[in-house]
């Protein structure tokens, strides 16, 4: 799916209740569990040794942290949509994430869009967006969230 490019809160308006991107498929691989291990203090061994996954683990790789598959919102978001004139993008937050199935290592994942809902703000706007991210060749998704970015807008 192309990218779409926004210009103004009116065409923003136009797509809520509308799936409005899927991302790239992007493989999760051991050396980005291991610096999200590092970064976030988080060195349980089921994400780590493998060996022990083989011999240990229900899923028998090593799985992705949780938070690192929803860590990857922005990247995805921004691969489908981006906002012609927008000052300032953030983002504000996250709202009913539930991890719904394990991401084994080197794994493909990707995440789908659909606008929910807009609210207005001094200067710009707040979306809410359901994330649905998936795994290639899994019917059950990895996560479901809905995120919440805040637009400063010059328009």
């Amino acid at each position: 799916m192309a990218r779409l490019t926004i210009k103004n809160v009116k065409e923003l308006s136009a797509l809520i209740g509308t799936e409005f991107g899927i991302s790239d498929w992007y493989q999760i691989s051991q050396t980005q569990i291991n610096q999200f291990a590092d970064a976030t203090g988080d060195h349980q061994w089921i994400h780590l040794d493998a060996e022990k996954c083989r011999t240990d683990s229900p899923f028998k790789k090593p799985i992705a942290h949780g938070h690192l598959i929803l860590s990857l919102v922005p990247k995805f978001f921004y691969e489908c949509i981006q906002f012609e004139n927008a000052e300032l993008t953030m983002n504000y937050g996250l709202n009913k994430v539930r991890f719904t199935h394990p991401v084994v290592v080197d794994s493909f994942v990707r995440a789908k869009f659909t606008l929910k809902e807009l609210k207005e703000i001094s200067g710009g706007i707040r979306l809410f967006t359901d994330s649905v991210f998936e795994i290639e060749g899994i019917q059950k998704p990895a996560c479901l969230a809905e995120s919440i970015l805040q637009i400063m807008w010059s328009d």
